[in-house]
């Protein structure tokens, strides 16, 4: 299962949203403290977003220590960016965690350290707020409501 993991990431470094999402069993669950927890279709139209607003950011990924078996895998994933909302420089460093069913990914588990990233996303309100619950529930609510509009302008092409 390495190598579907080893196919996600690269396709992720290319924004290619298409085959990550082909990495994911109908049934995923992913879990990130940006977004909180998408399942099914929402899970996969989150890396299509992503990767679709990725042009020209200087968008960059690495991937390491991947390991797996039939059933579970792991991997450490560090993004390189500009945030389009500041302009800042963002340097995200994650712990992956995976679930296989099927020869696809079917639970998917990113930690990073939100206040880190608020940090450098958003500067001095990222420093004084990244930290506090009501900060991750606000990310998390804007992520979701850029989601959402994603996922409807989709559907009405």
């Amino acid at each position: 299962m390495e190598n579907i993991i080893e196919k996600f990431y690269t396709a992720l470094n290319n924004s290619d949203g298409t085959t990550m999402a082909s990495c994911y069993h109908d049934d995923v669950v992913f879990e990130d403290p940006a977004f909180g927890i998408l399942k099914g279709e929402r899970a996969k139209a989150m890396w299509l977003m992503l990767c679709a607003s990725q042009n020209g950011n200087g968008f960059k990924v690495e991937f390491s220590n991947i390991t797996a078996n039939n059933k579970t895998g792991s991997a450490h994933w560090e993004a390189h960016y500009t945030f389009s909302k500041t302009g800042r420089q963002v340097h995200n460093s994650i712990d992956a965690s995976f679930e296989f069913k099927e020869g696809l990914i079917i639970k998917h588990t990113d930690e990073f350290d939100i206040h880190k990233w608020a940090k450098q996303a958003m500067g001095v309100k990222g420093i004084f707020f990244g930290g506090m619950q009501f900060f991750k529930n606000k990310l998390q609510s804007q992520t979701n409501s850029m989601l959402d509009k994603f996922m409807k302008a989709k559907k009405a092409v």
